[in-house]
């Protein structure tokens, strides 16, 4: 069954053509190209997500953690062999998810001026568009910084053609035009095979990518999504609903109209100690994507496989947390098909809003800067962002914060 979804704009998303009955037909929410943000301009349009690039640092084992730990596998390659000189990149993907990890190979590459600065982290979030010109266009003449012309790149397969624009800190949303194109993933790449191919772990499609930026930050490139991408701005959080004993911060989610993507803008608040968006701004020494969001359809099945992989999430929240889920989902717990015990085993959150409920788990920075990191979401109608989650989550990451000596 298809569902249809509608907004209300006040503090988030309203479902209404789902009944309370249908709740428990949904495995995933999914998002069509229709517009579900009236107010949103839409003048790009976006298809959704095309690919995300990181600057790593050794793209050969950092291809073989993404594939041993998340469980994706090998799909391009660009490198000497195709004729690239000064860099390497392997492609790598799961379900409808592309991540590209390039490294310089020589002295002389500006990745290595990003790499020394921020360490390995997301560079590219590359939007699929049906025309790069005209999105470069519409966006430029708004008052976007180009980063990259209109380019065509052609092979035998057909032509994609690319622009580029920076957005906060030194990011680059990259619009890929590939309506021409037939090859595998980009001119440039060759398809690229293995013979160690480990087992899906179950992730769908990004979510959604929080950016961190730098205090009084936040408003300004609120407006920028809306003025320069045509997004607007759905839900918003303060520093009276983020916050702890310790720490706080201010968050705004940003949408295109199809809700296909979702850029949350987090800054810090004042507080006793450092935030976790100071701690990221410290090590990232900018503005910078802090974590994607990658959903699945059983978070159980995904988590229980990426622990036995190796991958560390954050510390569970106290008992008091999973006693009180009943009373914090309603009449959601009537329709909700985990166990609540299983979840306290897997240090997994669970949140509803008046839409359904929600299921996530965040990773330890999987850098040795704790700078980025993975949440791993199942929504279940649910349209939030876990506020109810937040001070568990918080007091979770200052307590790894604690260790590191960075509270």
């Amino acid at each position: 069954m298809n569902f249809r979804m509608e907004l209300t704009i006040s503090h988030g998303l309203k479902i209404n053509n789902i009944m309370r009955e249908d709740l428990t037909k949904i495995n995933n929410t999914r998002y069509s190209l229709e517009k579900i943000f009236p107010d949103a301009q839409d003048f790009l349009p976006l298809l959704g997500t095309d690919y995300v690039e990181f600057y790593v640092g050794n793209a050969k084992q950092s291809a073989h953690f993404y594939k041993t730990a998340f469980g994706f596998q090998s799909y391009a390659y660009k490198g000497l062999e195709t004729g690239s000189r000064d860099s390497v990149s392997y492609a790598l993907k799961q379900d409808k998810i592309v991540l590209v990890l390039t490294t310089p190979l020589n002295s002389k590459s500006p990745i290595n001026d990003h790499l020394v600065k921020h360490g390995d982290g997301v560079k590219v979030i590359a939007l699929w568009v049906d025309d790069a010109r005209k999105a470069y266009e519409e966006t430029t003449s708004r008052g976007a910084k180009s980063y990259m012309e209109p380019f065509v790149e052609k092979d035998e397969f057909g032509e994609v053609v690319r622009a580029g624009i920076y957005t906060y800190g030194e990011t680059v949303h990259m619009f890929v035009e590939r309506k021409n194109y037939k090859g595998n993933f980009l001119p440039g790449f060759v398809p690229l095979k293995s013979d160690y191919n480990p087992e899906s772990v179950g992730l769908k499609y990004i979510d959604h990518m929080v950016g961190n930026v730098g205090w009084g930050q936040m408003n300004k490139w609120v407006k920028w999504y809306e003025d320069v991408m045509g997004f607007v701005n759905f839900l918003s959080f303060d520093d009276k609903q983020i916050h702890t004993e310790y720490s706080a911060l201010m968050s705004k989610v940003m949408s295109n109209g199809n809700g296909r993507i979702k850029f949350p803008i987090n800054e810090p608040a004042k507080a006793a100690k450092k935030s976790q968006i100071e701690e990221y701004l410290d090590f990232y020494e900018d503005s910078g994507v802090q974590h994607l969001a990658l959903t699945t359809d059983d978070i159980v099945k995904t988590v229980a496989q990426l622990k036995s992989r190796g991958i560390e999430f954050l510390p569970p929240p106290p008992q008091a947390y999973y006693d009180e889920i009943p009373g914090r989902l309603g009449v959601h717990m009537d329709i909700m098909k985990e166990d609540i015990k299983e979840l306290q085993r897997l240090s997994i959150l669970v949140d509803a809003d008046e839409d359904g409920y929600l299921l996530q788990i965040f990773t330890k920075p999987v850098e040795d800067r704790p700078t980025l990191f993975f949440e791993i979401i199942q929504r279940m109608g649910a349209q939030g962002f876990g506020a109810g989650n937040f001070k568990a989550l918080f007091e979770s990451i200052e307590r790894e914060q604690a260790n590191r000596g960075t509270l």
